[in-house]
């Protein structure tokens, strides 16, 4: 299960009332900075990025990938551990507006993740450490630690020890 905060709306859709939810001005300077970062080919630079202005959370040695989308409402609900790899045109989503209400989560990815091309992660949504999650995947539920997921809906496809038993089997 995912943990998010949800709040209800009244009249219209919750997209309607963004700008009760997050200030306008917080929402171009996220735009700007998340549009440069998503073209900037230097990940230090990018890293820098995110975390001077858009206050994420990154650790040492992560990597994002081109085009990658960090949330444009709140990414300062953000952490990525260190040494970790965020694919190609990833989305990483830390609210959600529906119809009758908006829900807003923390996004929490571990140490040494790989996170495939393509793939979207919602909000309330945490990756243990050393997961690896597939390219396309729709990451709805945590992944446990050391564990490959994929899929949509994802599932994980392999457990910790059998990802560990693969790798002994794989060097000998």
């Amino acid at each position: 299960m995912r943990n998010t905060k949800r709040f209800q709306v009244e009249n219209a859709n919750s997209l309607w009332q963004i700008y009760k939810t997050v200030p306008f001005w917080k929402v171009v300077k996220n735009f700007i900075v998340i549009q440069l970062g998503r073209y900037v080919p230097f990940l230090r630079m990018k890293n820098w990025l995110y975390r001077t202005f858009l206050r994420m959370k990154i650790g040492d040695k992560t990597a994002f990938a081109l085009m990658v989308m960090p949330d444009i409402m709140f990414p300062e609900k953000i952490t990525v551990g260190r040494n970790s790899v965020i694919g190609y045109n990833t989305t990483l989503l830390a609210h959600e507006y529906l119809i009758e209400e908006y829900r807003i989560g923390d996004v929490r990815i571990g140490d040494e993740v790989l996170i495939g091309a393509n793939s979207t992660i919602l909000p309330g949504v945490t990756i243990g450490d050393r997961a690896i999650v597939s390219a396309g995947t729709l990451v709805h539920k945590h992944v446990p630690a050391g564990s490959f997921a994929g899929g949509n809906p994802m599932k994980v496809i392999y457990t910790k020890d059998e990802m560990e038993k693969r790798k002994s089997d794989f060097s000998e």
